[in-house]
């Protein structure tokens, strides 16, 4: 592994007419606040005098304490109006440009695609990562195919049409599962990827619960346990890295290696990389979680 990523020159619009926008909601939750305390921070500075008067009628008798409370509540409405473009915007561009060139990083970080004759997505999304990979497998000339796996039927449908558009379909194929739980044997795939997903797993229990740890790493150990040894895998994911890290070396994975920090939704994101070694033998302690370590 180890090759640089490089964007293709693929505009926002182009990956959007394919692949739609995820987290559209967080977006037009983001900008219709921002809007809101844009219009706040307006009528502040086009009323001041009024609400001055105001702030002296209900709560402060005097002139220079008014003038300072409404002087402070409208600059706080205008940072928070910037806060919020800013946010919604940062959404925007994680959710399609930063996602497709961390998924070509991810893919060319596999140094020979051509002898891959099976390679998992977990958790594919809009097929983003997928694509990229059938799109890899399609350039080596490889007779591979890679299977994306999510939590239900209905993404699975979208991600295919996707791939369809892609040029792709063929070197894909989809199906549901749980990735904590994989319908896979043991050693089944050359590479696995995931992109933003893991840090999903047990969210049920709560982000920053242990219970919600012990999920998040049985979802690595699922996939250390289905990949091939000599296989690769390659994950981006928001937060949780340090924790992936340090159970890939208790399971005894060999050249990890973390990407320097991205920004991508608002916190900080990695890319790890890792080859599960030629003699590795996956057995039911390798895949069982201690978190409490």
């Amino acid at each position: 592994m180890g090759k640089s990523g490089t964007t293709t020159g693929r505009d926002w619009n182009q990956i959007y007419s394919i692949y739609g926008l995820d987290q559209w909601q967080t977006v037009l939750f983001l900008l219709f606040h921002g809007v809101l305390f844009t219009a706040l921070s307006v009528l502040y500075l086009a009323y001041f005098n009024p609400i001055v008067a105001v702030f002296e009628r209900l709560l402060f008798p005097g002139g220079a304490a008014a003038r300072f409370a409404a002087g402070f509540t409208g600059s706080v409405a205008a940072i928070s109006a910037i806060c919020l473009f800013f946010a919604a915007a940062n959404f925007l561009h994680s959710s399609l440009l930063l996602h497709h060139d961390m998924a070509q990083r991810m893919v060319n970080s596999v140094n020979d695609w051509s002898t891959v004759k099976l390679a998992l997505d977990l958790g594919c999304g809009r097929g983003i990562l997928l694509n990229a990979v059938a799109t890899q497998l399609k350039k080596g000339g490889s007779s591979g195919r890679v299977v994306g796996l999510d939590r239900s039927k209905r993404p699975t449908l979208s991600t295919l049409r996707t791939a369809h558009l892609e040029g792709v379909g063929e070197y894909v194929t989809c199906r549901e599962g749980d990735a904590r739980r994989l319908p896979f044997g043991d050693n089944y795939f050359d590479v696995v990827v995931s992109a933003v997903f893991v840090h999903t797993v047990g969210k049920e229990h709560g982000q920053k619960t242990a219970a919600a740890a012990a999920e998040r790493m049985r979802a690595v150990g699922e996939l250390v346990r289905v990949l091939k040894p000599d296989g690769y895998g390659v994950v981006w994911d928001l937060l949780h890295v340090p924790e992936y890290v340090r159970r890939l070396q208790e399971l005894k994975m060999e050249d990890i290696r973390v990407s320097e920090r991205v920004t991508a939704f608002m916190v900080t994101s990695h890319i790890v990389s890792f080859r599960k070694p030629s003699q590795h033998v996956a057995g039911p302690g390798e895949v069982r979680l201690d978190w409490r370590c």
